[in-house]
């Protein structure tokens, strides 16, 4: 078994007519282009998909090799993921050939290969070059084809990062100077992403909600921080994926991920310091007017050099942990506390706060002026209540969110019960005080 480490780029053609050139000036070793085609398999039940695992046969020079990449982690367009790899001599799979315990628990692996089926291939040519930078060796691979399910097809133009040896800290630092011009973006549908959507056939993706996080059991705050960052850029990227696509809604959720991370940075501000996120907040504040433009052009926005070290920076500080630099012994042994008892305070914060805001009935203008706060607040809940049941905080969300709409779509006629019925709602966590009635 290898862990993959890999940084995925979707490149422009003007990226991709640069890359050769720029990568001559480091150290490095060409491998010439070579086809690759890859065959990926499935269940009629998408029984490997709902498991986190990807199963391929990869053809290349008349030489099969059989790969099982089994659930890891991704943090925007950095992958993580175990994989095993089995030389074959035919492109037929033989599952017996990879670890026992790679699969779930009292899985028939006999049965499953039984099961299996193509589901869809990739077609791409291949250029490498390993590259020496800083302290690490990193494998450049330039991928130019097709993703194809049937008769449908999207064209793949695609430059990864791979890591071979040495830190990740130097295979985000070589991202950022590969893309200092512009012309990349972080990928946030890999290959067989896309390849799975394809063989689906269910047309546009949709806009998803706010997420709630869901901390681990016994998670830290430390976790927490780490976790809802990581969220907020999960849901960054994949509303980015359906903007570029032609879905004008999918800008506004990216601004709400926008503010999933500013909320975050202010929830937990009490324990790290400003200068751990100054430089992180600087890219917030030069890429947010960027993309609050209504007339913004997508693929001009997320191929911009500015909007890629803006996302680089946020992976950046998520991958090498950047705030553990700045904190304290006082602050690490926050750090290390209760996530549950850190979102009880928080929390009760954060609805003292929205509770003041809208203790009294106001004018149209007011509920106006108050809209940006509620939000913000709305948002903190996201963040915090995962600690709790669904069942807990879905109404208590939901009737805040019902306020929140009927100012956003001026609903006089309905302002006052709203905020009466968010107002009066009692608190769901632990040692909350019951709200009083107006």
């Amino acid at each position: 078994m290898t862990v993959e480490i890999e940084l995925k780029f979707i490149a422009t053609p003007e990226a991709i007519a640069a890359l050769p050139a720029k990568v001559s000036s480091l150290k490095s070793q060409h491998s010439a282009p070579q086809q690759l085609t890859n065959i990926y398999y499935e269940t009629a039940e998408n029984t490997l998909r709902e498991q986190g695992i990807g199963l391929r046969i990869r053809g290349f020079d008349g030489q099969y090799e059989m790969t099982v990449k089994t659930s890891g982690k991704a943090v925007g367009g950095l992958h993580q993921r175990p994989e095993y790899n089995v030389p074959l001599e035919e492109p037929e799979l033989d599952l017996a050939r990879f670890p026992a315990d790679i699969w779930p628990e009292g899985c028939d692996v006999a049965a499953l290969q039984g099961e299996l089926q193509p589901l869809f291939k990739t077609d791409f040519m291949r250029e490498k070059w390993v590259v020496t930078y800083q302290q690490s060796e990193i494998e450049i691979a330039l991928d130019q084809g097709a993703v194809q399910a049937g008769e449908l097809s999207e064209p793949l133009a695609e430059i990864e990062l791979e890591l071979k040896e040495g830190n990740v800290a130097d295979l985000l630092q070589l991202a950022a100077w590969l893309g200092d011009e512009g012309g990349l973006r972080q990928g946030g549908f890999s290959k067989a992403a896309r390849g799975f959507w394809l063989a689906r056939g269910t047309g546009q993706r949709k806009i998803r909600p706010i997420p709630v996080w869901t901390p681990p059991a016994k998670a830290t705050v430390e976790q927490g921080m780490a976790g809802v960052l990581e969220q907020a850029l999960s849901h960054w990227q994949y509303h980015e994926e359906l903007w570029l696509r032609g879905d004008k809604q999918a800008r506004h959720a990216m601004i709400e991920a926008l503010g999933m991370v500013r909320q975050a940075l202010a929830l937990f501000g009490g324990l790290v310091p400003r200068k751990a996120t100054s430089e992180l907040r600087n890219q917030f504040n030069e890429l947010e007017p960027q993309l609050a433009d209504p007339e913004a052009n997508a693929a001009e926005l997320c191929f911009s050099a500015g909007y890629l070290k803006c996302k680089l920076a946020l992976t950046t500080y998520l991958a090498n942990a950047e705030w553990r630099d700045f904190v304290d012994e006082k602050s690490r042994k926050k750090l290390d506390g209760s996530f549950k008892r850190f979102a009880d305070i928080m929390l009760g914060r954060v609805a003292a706060d929205i509770k003041e805001a809208f203790s009294q009935p106001l004018t149209d203008e007011g509920y106006r002026d108050q809209l940006p706060r509620l939000s913000r607040q709305i948002i903190a809940l996201h963040l915090l209540a995962g600690a709790y049941p669904q069942s807990a905080w879905q109404s208590y969300i939901e009737n805040w969110q019902a306020l929140q709409q009927s100012i956003v779509q001026q609903q006089q006629a309905w302002l006052e019960a709203a905020r009466k019925h968010a107002v009066q709602q009692p608190a769901f966590w632990l040692n909350g005080a019951p709200a009083k009635a107006d």
